[in-house]
């Protein structure tokens, strides 16, 4: 174990320690061996890290880059500390509070924590906007134990006297730049104002810039500083790809590779694009759905599940889902339009290649975006594959293997969440299940 340092030092892990397991690093054989009936067993080396300081109460900040582990990283120890703590469960008064900035990314901390926190007798709740706050309340006044939250809605419920953090044991800023640059500092400081000055501080982030270091100064207490790997760290297992494409043979290439088996996300810069796009893609048989800001957020929930369970191949996006997405199995990243910064071309295309697992990057450029994302790719520290090509070009299928499939529009429209807040393709049809009508369309390569 590295000494302990102070903020702006690191201890950099560049490694995982094959001999380490949980275990070892102290984590209850009550969360190992549920983790090891999931496949769980070895830590990723985040978690090998900075486990032995958060288990020990340590305030910690963690850097890595997305897909590295983080967010066991400090549900173990946030559940660990709360079974070993003499505290009680109080209506209003939560023992632990996990911040995160998207609605997605609460959901999906909370479903790693649920089937931890059950065997031990915690209960938890999630805490964001775009719904009904009635059953968060309600959640609230039974007693909680850990509230996963998005800062301006548990604002709110505090204006509210509906939840009082003054018996906040632990507290975790999960995606902190991310949230920086969504402009939830100022409201994050309020939150944290209202926790225990002597409570422990946990800090996970990709990067940290972009007023981290105002938070990390003013409530972390002596943190140590783990850095595993940097935004820009390379993915070994990930290609990219840059295709030079004309603006007529944009949408060709997106329905060829979107089509061809496994999970795609597609990213656009706008919501616009991404409604235009998902619409375009559904119209040409490939069941896509969308996901960005003007969605509420039970769509949002319907279509981020249809994508999880496979029932959509594509999720068109705009970079609201770069950051706090996470889906398994995710072998393609399309950037359908090139991010302007470089560290959001890093985000995106951090939803593949995830733990360990391979996966592919392409970014389309047409001729009068060449200059910029040959700007962007050698800012975000990586040197793609060029190719100049057209529809039909055998390269697609090398880039995204397997036979391409498209449905019906019936199949598509069956495949899909079909409420009204869902675009669909024009037109009506009798729905069928995917995959059992003659309407499948092959196309041979």
């Amino acid at each position: 174990m590295a000494d302990v340092r102070p903020y702006n030092n690191t201890v950099q892990t560049d490694a995982p320690r094959a001999e380490l397991t949980f275990a070892s690093l102290g984590v209850p054989s009550e969360l190992t061996e549920i983790m090891a009936r999931d496949g769980i067993r070895q830590p990723f080396p985040i978690q090998t890290a900075t486990l032995p300081d958060s288990l020990a109460g340590r305030d910690v900040l963690g850097r890595g880059k997305t897909g590295s582990g983080k967010t066991l990283a400090f549900v173990l120890p946030v559940l660990t500390r709360l079974s070993n703590s003499t505290s009680q469960r109080r209506p209003g008064h939560p023992r632990a509070l996990i911040l995160a900035p998207t609605r997605e990314l609460v959901s999906q901390i909370h479903e790693a924590i649920k089937p931890l926190a059950a065997p031990l007798g915690l209960r938890t709740v999630t805490v964001f906007g775009g719904v009904s706050s009635g059953p968060q309340i309600a959640s609230l006044r039974k007693g909680v134990d850990i509230v996963v939250a998005c800062p301006g809605r548990l604002e709110d419920l505090i204006g509210q006297r509906q939840v009082n953090l003054e018996s906040v044991e632990i507290t975790v800023l999960d995606e902190a730049d991310h949230m920086a640059d969504l402009g939830f500092l100022p409201v994050v400081k309020k939150l944290l104002d209202r926790t225990p000055k002597n409570g422990q501080r946990m800090l996970f982030s990709a990067t940290l810039d972009n007023g981290i270091d105002v938070i990390v100064k003013r409530y972390l207490h002596n943190p140590i500083t783990h850095s595993v790997d940097s935004v820009q760290s390379p993915v070994v297992t990930m290609t990219h790809h840059v295709l030079h494409v004309t603006a007529g043979d944009r949408l060709g290439v997106l329905v060829d590779l979107t089509s061809a088996p496994g999970r795609t996300m597609v990213f656009t810069r706008t919501k616009h694009r991404a409604k235009q796009l998902t619409r375009q893609l559904q119209a040409a048989g490939v069941p896509a759905v969308e996901m960005h800001g003007n969605l509420a957020q039970n769509a949002r929930t319907r279509n981020l599940a249809a994508f999880s369970d496979g029932r959509a191949a594509a999720l068109v996006a705009t970079d609201i889902a770069a950051r706090g997405i996470h889906v398994d199995d995710v072998t393609l990243v399309i950037h359908a339009d090139p991010p302007i910064e470089h560290k959001a071309y890093l985000h995106r295309s951090g939803r593949t290649a995830r733990a360990g697992a391979e996966g592919t990057v392409v970014t389309l450029a047409t001729e009068d975006q060449r200059s910029a994302v040959k700007q962007l790719a050698r800012k975000a520290g990586i040197t793609p594959t060029i190719t100049q090509l057209r529809v039909g070009d055998p390269l697609l299928t090398r880039l995204a293997p397997g036979e391409r499939v498209l449905l019906s529009e019936a199949e598509v429209l069956a495949a899909i969440p079909t409420s009204g807040d869902v675009h669909r393709p024009a037109g009506t049809g009798k729905h069928r299940p995917a995959g059992t009508g003659k309407h499948r369309r092959r196309r041979p390569r």
